[in-house]
């Protein structure tokens, strides 16, 4: 028997970033967390502060861009079989509503709407703490088999 541990699934590999609290630097640096996984569905949460502003004073959209993206990308990988891999082929955000510092934490929600051989289809909600819809996404994802 081969010591080398045999690869991990998607899901497998988020639950395992969730239970680490093994966030990406990104994460990190826009203050939002990967909370909640399941198969195909990816729970993201962030409390956008005045460094997300842009010079209207509103949070800035790659905040929410960031936020849509992510939820939509590992609600994908959460679908991947050991040994494949993904990237985003295409983003569409709409903006509802503007959020800024006073929002508070907000909340995106991804989910894959289909997943076939070689693309996927996701798509995010992103919504504030009273649950109003601040920003959704749809997404198109290239399933990458190595």
């Amino acid at each position: 028997m081969s010591d080398r541990e045999a690869p991990l699934s998607g899901i497998e590999q988020v639950r395992h970033m969730v239970a680490t609290d093994a966030q990406p630097p990104i994460g990190r640096t826009l203050g939002i967390s990967l909370v909640e996984v399941e198969e195909g569905r990816a729970v993201f949460e962030g409390d956008p502060d005045a460094r997300s502003l842009n010079p209207m004073d509103t949070i800035h959209g790659g905040y929410t861009a960031t936020l849509l993206d992510s939820a939509c990308g590992i609600a994908t990988h959460s679908r991947l079989a050991a040994g494949q891999t993904y990237t985003t082929l295409e983003l569409k955000i709409a903006y509802h509503r503007a959020m800024t510092p006073a929002t508070g934490k907000v909340r995106a929600v991804g989910t894959v709407l289909s997943f076939g051989r070689r693309v996927a289809f996701a798509e995010a909600k992103l919504t504030d703490s009273k649950g109003r819809l601040i920003a959704s996404a749809t997404s198109t994802l290239l399933v990458i088999s190595q």
